[in-house]
């Protein structure tokens, strides 16, 4: 059986706290470093790295537990300086398109 992978999508917004000409999505490098963290504990692996898609940034991970990957998303959607609207899309290997799965919403 194929392990499920969850993309974590997050709306690309500005932090409204960045000084003009700073680096406008300090967020990224937080979720990828929590991520980090988690794959090294063994709770998941990073799938791929994260990217683009219009006006979202995706995260993966994948692991054993579709429940506990969508815990990991859920911590994600919730970290400080986020922005809101985060949501999950459950694939797997096989699927061909980004964002193509089911929607979970990772409202807190």
């Amino acid at each position: 059986m194929t392990q499920p992978i969850v993309e974590i999508h997050v709306p690309l917004t500005p932090s409204p706290d960045v000084a003009p000409g700073e680096y406008e999505f300090p967020w990224i490098d937080d979720v990828e470093e929590t991520l980090g963290v988690g794959e090294e504990d063994g709770r998941y692996e990073v799938y791929d790295d994260g990217e683009e898609l219009g006006d979202e940034y995706v995260f993966f991970i994948t692991g054993e537990s579709e429940v506990d990957l969508l815990a990991v998303a859920a911590d994600i959607a919730n970290m400080p300086g986020l922005p809101d609207g985060a949501f999950a899309v459950v694939t797997d290997e096989d699927q061909q398109e980004l964002g193509e799965g089911r929607r979970v919403e990772l409202s807190s």
